[in-house]
């Protein structure tokens, strides 16, 4: 596994985010989904730094070794990493996010168009209703019996019109398990919206199988990434 600094913290949006870099080159941010921390792309960050480009890969506000919060919002999450990229003067940095981290890649394009050069998002709903029932029941359940502020978000939002994702005219790379969390007619829709995306449906994955502790998702990364002059 590549070495990399996971001390860094700056503070923006009113929240202080603890962040990791690793790598020289182009700059690829990483922004990882639901009750995780950066340490999900561990073999990403190895694969992008030995390919020549510069990672950083933040805790969203409230997660990992960031201060636990009460109440969680995409918008806000959007603006975070928004404000993280302007903070460390990032110009036009390519960004991947899975699950939580998907949406709030799209947000934070369609909040403040032209940021990011080209991204890349994986198991991402536009909806609640997005998901599959089962894991939405299953996880109502659970909240109704132990209240958990992050299992709420994700119950409750994202809330993203779909025809609002072709004011989105960077390229996109969109990819999701044949197993996943999300509906295939929900991943079809955000293909069908965005003006340049291509569409990968990994084989016998996952919501996050091809990306935990698996070089898939980093080969298809860097792959889309050169193919695309970046």
């Amino acid at each position: 596994m590549t070495k990399y600094d996971a001390k860094h913290v700056i503070e923006v949006n009113g929240v202080r985010l603890h962040y990791a870099v690793a790598g020289q080159g182009k700059p690829v941010v990483l922004v990882h989904g639901n009750g995780e921390d950066h340490d999900l792309f561990d073999v990403e960050i190895g694969q992008l730094s030995e390919a020549g480009y510069k990672v950083y890969a933040p805790d969203s506000r409230g997660h990992g070794a960031n201060e636990p919060l009460k109440e969680y919002h995409y918008d806000d999450m959007a603006e975070d990493i928004y404000q993280f990229i302007k903070a460390l003067d990032l110009d036009k940095p390519a960004l991947y996010g899975h699950s939580d981290g998907g949406i709030i890649a799209l947000l934070l394009e369609l909040h403040h168009p032209g940021t990011l050069a080209l991204m890349a998002i994986s198991g991402t709903n536009l909806h609640p209703e997005g998901l599959i029932p089962s894991f939405l029941e299953e996880y109502t359940e659970l909240n109704k019996k132990e209240p958990d502020p992050l299992i709420s978000l994700m119950l409750t939002e994202p809330h993203i019109d779909p025809s609002s994702l072709k004011q989105i005219t960077i390229p996109v790379l969109l990819t999701v398990g044949d197993h996943d969390l999300i509906l295939p007619e929900e991943t079809d829709r955000i293909a069908a919206n965005l003006p340049d995306s291509e569409l990968v449906v990994v084989e016998e994955a996952d919501h996050g199988s091809y990306i935990v502790d698996s070089p898939v998702m980093g080969r298809l990364l860097i792959n889309f990434l050169r193919e695309r002059g970046y």
